[in-house]
């Protein structure tokens, strides 16, 4: 780095003037950087517009099937014996459950060895559900990932193997059913006997259905969850009644969280008209986007929807527009739609056969202006930058305009002083010979 120092033979601050000018030839590029800010600003804000018109859609989507729009409740009589959910496809009414007896897989368990790395059994064969599996002076381990092995490709033996250390006689072989409605049957041929006695196998669990009875019908399933026993309901099984004894499990409609999605509907849709607004004093309020898309979407709430239910039209549950746009709900009428006609609120939202609902329809709007190639802040994105860009290149090529400027001028300056210098030392010179002279004379 050189340090300059100016004014030395002119008394002028040469720095101060050179950095003067320099701000003036800089004032270019100042332009340049606020445009450079504007366009960051302005591209800030459809970002945020994007996040807020996904949210919005996101709130559509979980409402654009009927079995999303509908919600219910369902509540057991005591949680004792098994754990109740509802889904949108369940009816209200009552019933009354009877666990019969819980799922269980067969297991068979064989003696226990000392060892379950040593390769210490003879040569023979075991034969799982007709399926022969070979060994040969195997160890126990290898002989569990021999019968896990058949227990795979077109013809399984539907058994898996493992191994336990019950602590008294050692690590034994368990066998166990791929599900409650396997049965098997095991057995051991041996042609030359090894210093352990060939796997025997005793059973100690049989393989069994969970039962249960829904109204006095039986319904067994192949595990502890049962998800067609009852229309939309999942129950899932934790221990056995009484024999007679049942539990009542009574499903009804969940007002509160059809509201609830109703009311995050409405918030997502005022975020966005409330954001458009807060956009008015920015140099981009007036972006035409704005406008289409709240044009756009006060239409869509005010379209009739043709489907066969009671309501037609989003005001029917409640929901009006105020003078800003914004949407509010009457409580009131959304809880009595709701209670009364819930199925026709379904068909209203999530449309039916041949018929899109209000969700549909905004979603498909709200897809495309939010599309990553093709939406809004995309096309915003893709001439934000290319301006951006320009902007970038305009600036290096004024900052090196600006670098060769200011060393011409340091370098006339330079000039300058150093001709002043002679002026100043020939001046200095004549002035000593002059008084020379006059002193002589």
């Amino acid at each position: 780095m050189s340090i300059t120092f100016g004014g030395l033979a002119t008394g002028l601050d040469t720095n101060s003037i050179i950095d003067a000018l320099m701000e003036i030839e800089r004032q270019p590029i100042d332009r340049l950087e606020q445009e450079q800010s504007y366009l960051n600003s302005r591209l800030n804000a459809f970002k945020s517009f994007d996040s807020s018109l996904t949210k919005l859609l996101s709130k559509f989507e979980a409402l654009d099937t009927q079995d999303e729009v509908r919600s219910y409740s369902a509540k057991a009589g005591t949680d004792e014996f098994f754990s109740v959910t509802a889904s949108g496809t369940a009816r209200p009414g009552s019933y009354q459950v009877e666990v019969q007896n819980l799922a269980q897989l067969q297991k068979d368990v064989s003696g226990g060895y000392a060892s379950s790395s040593e390769a210490s059994f003879g040569q023979g064969t075991i034969t799982i559900n007709g399926v022969d599996i070979a060994y040969d002076g195997d160890s126990l381990s290898s002989l569990v990932d021999k019968i896990n092995e058949a227990n795979s490709g077109d013809n399984p033996t539907g058994v898996s193997a493992s191994i336990i250390n019950d602590g008294v006689t050692g690590y034994r072989m368990v066998l166990t059913g791929d599900d409650a409605s396997t049965s098997f049957t095991v057995s051991t041929t041996e042609t030359v006997a090894g210093a352990y006695a060939a796997p025997t196998f005793s059973n100690v669990q049989s393989a069994m259905q969970a039962s249960i009875l829904v109204d006095n019908i039986q319904i067994k399933s192949d595990s502890n969850t049962f998800d067609e026993a009852i229309p939309g309901i999942t129950l899932d099984l934790t221990k056995v009644n009484a024999t007679g004894e049942k539990t009542s499990i009574n499903v009804s409609v969940d007002t509160e969280s059809v509201k609830t999605k109703i009311n995050d509907l409405v918030k997502a849709y005022n975020d966005v008209f409330t954001f458009i607004s807060d956009q008015a004093d920015a140099d981009w309020g007036k972006d035409s986007s704005f406008r289409s898309v709240k044009r756009r979407m006060q239409d869509m709430l005010l379209t009739a929807i043709p489907v066969s239910g009671s309501f037609t039209m989003l005001s029917q549950l409640g929901l009006k527009t105020e003078r800003d746009g914004t949407l509010t709900v009457d409580s009131t009428v959304l809880d009595k739609a709701i209670s009364d006609d819930l199925d026709g609120v379904a068909k209203l939202l999530a449309g039916e056969t041949g018929v899109d609902g209000v969700s549909t329809l905004f979603k498909n709007y709200l897809d495309g202006i939010t599309d990553s190639s093709n939406g809004i802040l995309a096309s915003r994105q893709e001439t934000t930058d290319s301006s951006l860009r320009r902007i970038d290149l305009n600036i290096t090529r004024l900052e090196g305009r600006m670098e060769q400027r200011e060393k011409s001028l340091r370098a006339q300056y330079t000039a300058m002083e150093n001709l002043v210098a002679s002026l100043n030392s020939q001046s200095t010179y004549l002035s000593q010979a002059l008084s020379s002279f006059s002193s002589q004379s």
